[in-house]
């Protein structure tokens, strides 16, 4: 990232003014301070950010939804439509890419936080390392659900996210009620007894090349949710590269695929992966194929945002459709 000095200034003047001001305009004394912990660092806040940069659809629908507009500076990597409740919101926001961001309009947006649901977007080619961008005196926001402990489940992590953007921003209240919401969602598609089936998640397909759900992401916890099983979960990958083969293979019950229609690379349509799925000879055999046990989804909902929980209960209102009592 050249010229560093860029953000020097108007970062003092942004964390001058953030320690003096809430998002509802309430006075906070100068010496308040937030510390979040997020993806292995460590994040203090001397006052509320106020030029924020969202790396991602995602990251930026999340910010939307705990009513946080005024706050973003400018946002990228626009996957597909933005849910019509945030579209009002979203068409006020500077677009700085509609791919993905690197440093050079990064810098130029002079943020005082950037945030992003996946820490690949921080590298050297693109927004630049977290390093960089903390040694310019710029914190960087990765969710939860892209950093694995290990032991908490990927919307309880989800959750963390709300709960950390409530602390920073100082909205506790509205981050709280969003992720009891969520939570109440996800305990009634739980609640529903179902007979396990067998899911494969196709989300893309890339040069003819499926990207299917592995263990590590929110597509696999769904399915447990669901009370199905994903048959890649032996795969430590959230998206690992398959092969039809191998999904014909594992011979799954059901087929969940991702639409990524606005995206407009080849194969991101989900009838055109059902359409190659269709015409392979081993995978057009499958059962599960011949018989249209196929649930399709918005690609954007099968990562961590706001709108995940909606494609759990859409998966939920599928697999009772598939099973005859939809």
């Amino acid at each position: 990232m050249s010229h560093p000095s860029r953000f020097g200034p108007v970062l003092l003047v942004a964390v001058l003014a953030a320690g003096c001001a809430t998002p509802g305009g309430a006075e906070v004394p100068a010496a308040q301070s937030v510390v979040v912990e997020s993806c292995g660092k460590r994040l203090s806040f001397a006052g509320t950010p106020q030029r924020v940069v969202t790396l991602d659809q995602n990251s930026t629908e999340t910010l939307l939804a705990l009513g946080l507009q005024d706050k973003i500076a400018g946002t990228a990597n626009l996957k597909t439509k933005v849910a019509p409740r945030f579209a009002e919101a979203y068409a006020k926001i500077p677009v700085l890419s509609p791919k993905v961001l690197t440093s050079e309009p990064l810098r130029a947006a002079n943020p005082d936080l950037v945030v992003a649901s996946f820490k690949e977007l921080f590298t050297a080619d693109r927004a630049g390392t977290r390093d960089e961008l903390e040694s310019l005196g710029v914190p960087t926001f990765v969710s939860a659900v892209n950093c694995s402990d290990g032991a908490t489940a990927p919307f309880e992590r989800l959750f963390r996210d709300y709960e950390n953007f409530g602390k920073i921003f100082g909205i506790q209240d509205r981050a709280n009620q969003l992720a009891a919401e969520q939570r109440a969602a996800v305990a009634e598609v739980q609640a529903v007894k179902r007979e396990p089936v067998k899911v494969v998640w196709v989300y893309s397909v890339f040069k003819g090349v499926p990207y299917v759900a592995g263990r590590d992401g929110m597509a696999s916890q769904m399915s447990k949710i669901a009370g199905a099983v994903n048959v890649f979960d032996d795969l430590n990958q959230e998206w690992p590269e398959a092969s039809w083969e191998e999904i014909a293979r594992r011979d799954p019950d059901v087929v969940v695929i991702g639409d990524l229609s606005e995206r407009g690379n080849p194969g991101d349509k989900a009838n055109e992966k059902l359409a190659m799925m269709r015409e392979h000879p081993a995978v057009s055999q499958l059962k599960a194929v011949r018989e249209n046990k196929v649930i399709e989804l918005p690609g954007i909902e099968m990562d961590p945002s706001v709108r995940t929980v909606d494609a759990l209960k859409a998966l939920g209102a599928g697999l009772d459709k598939i099973a005859g009592r939809g």
